[in-house]
């Protein structure tokens, strides 16, 4: 059966769709639209403890709560004050085709040199120019390099705990991410890790929001559609899809266009319309799938070798830790503000938007939660931020089921 094209709707009106609730409710925004769960109102007497660790929650200030309070605030950096001159070069994997991710390098490259009177420089170089856009946290593990911008799940062959730096599926939004990261305890737990496993320390630069579930050179009807379909897509997303029956390809933002035109991948997911449009990915795949349930708030790192790091005079540290900050929220603005815009574009221009079927969406959140639990079984790491992780995506569910879910729709 062929499906029929879907009216395009800016979504302000219609119900949700079955696929839609479904994700709604592991968002934890689900309850007022009619979707049963533990993310109901209801089971707010029943929920587990909270497991933070900010100072506004527990009494106790930790050191990520620490980095948010010091980024938020204004650098106290005086720039006629004596410091070092410290010059840095930051490969990334981002290339200079994606205004927001590379653009986003340069927003925080000019702020830091700003706010430290030009005497904290880091030049950007794009994807593939110091270093493969996939081999970024190798060549600052090595030394090779103080500095660089990546997404970490590009590494989770390494370690599955680089997923949380990125996304998990089925996971936390922006909003989310962001709150688990600066006031559930996240941050520090990951810097705890990426210091004692790659002698790395990483700082949230960004966040793509919620992306799209990618394009596809063929109609997906079905959960059987997925067997054998090619698709590049990284991370813990793609160990899903491969589970759903998905040969998973792991390729830069600039390679995938070529792959899609070769015929070397079936479909590709990147992040959403703005970015796909400047990549060109409507040229070669017609069916533009949604929601991208992989990677429901998906976060940017910049990740500095620890010695480099630890050698930063404190007013150079606080004046990245500002600008880091400022480039997290501003990513995540500029893709909003951009988006729309780009589907409509898309839309007007033939793109076929589809909306992925509802076993498809009950079979890939199955998958993932029996993905996280077996991999929880041979990773103490992972299982430790695992529980931590669930149990404050507990806590947070019933208050942005209640309060985000009437917006939504």
């Amino acid at each position: 059966m062929t499906a029929q094209r879907q009216p395009y709707s800016d979504g302000q009106h219609d119900p949700p769709s079955r696929s839609r609730r479904l994700l709604l409710r592991a968002a934890g925004v689900g309850a007022f639209l009619g979707v049963a769960g533990a993310s109901s109102y209801r089971t707010l007497s029943n929920r587990p403890e909270a497991t933070t660790t900010s100072d506004e929650i527990t009494g106790q200030e930790t050191t990520a709560t620490t980095a948010a309070d010091e980024s938020l605030a204004t650098a106290t950096t005086d720039p006629s004050a004596d410091g070092p001159i410290v010059e840095w070069q930051m490969p990334t994997s981002w290339p200079e085709t994606l205004p927001v991710l590379w653009g986003n390098t340069r927003l925080f490259t000019e702020r830091l040199a700003e706010l430290t009177g030009g005497r904290f420089t880091i030049t950007p170089f794009p994807a593939g120019e110091l270093s493969s856009p996939i081999e970024v946290l190798d060549v600052v593990t090595s030394g090779d390099f103080t500095i660089g911008s990546t997404a970490t799940y590009y590494y989770i062959e390494q370690s599955p705990v680089l997923a949380f730096g990125t996304a998990l599926p089925f996971g936390l939004t922006m909003r989310q991410q962001t709150s688990w990261l600066y006031y559930g305890g996240g941050l520090e737990l990951l810097q705890k890790f990426y210091a004692d496993r790659f002698n790395v320390i990483q700082f949230p630069a960004g966040n793509t929001g919620a992306q799209m579930g990618g394009w596809f050179t063929r109609e997906i009807n079905s959960l059987d559609d997925i067997q054998g379909l090619r698709m590049r897509i990284p991370g813990l997303g793609g160990q899903v899809m491969e589970r759903l029956g998905a040969e998973v390809v792991n390729l830069g933002a600039a390679d995938i266009l070529g792959a899609l035109q070769s015929g070397e991948v079936d479909a590709a997911e990147f992040v959403g319309p703005y970015d796909d449009s400047n990549l060109g990915l409507q040229d070669s795949a017609g069916f533009y799938y949604h929601p991208g349930f992989w990677e429901p708030g998906a976060s940017l790192d910049l990740i500095v070798n620890q010695d480099a790091w630890n050698d930063l005079p404190p007013l150079y540290q606080t004046a990245f830790r500002s600008a880091a900050f400022e480039a997290l929220v501003r990513v995540t603005a500029e893709y909003d503000a951009r988006n729309g815009q780009a589907l409509n574009e898309l839309v007007a221009g033939g793109t076929e938007l589809r909306e992925f079927p509802a076993d498809v969406i009950e079979a890939g959140q199955a998958a993932a939660g029996l993905l996280l639990d077996e991999i929880a079984e041979g990773d103490a790491d992972f299982k430790n931020i695992l529980e931590q992780w669930r149990s404050f995506r507990r806590q947070v569910g019933p208050w942005f089921s209640l309060a985000e879910a009437g917006s939504i729709e």
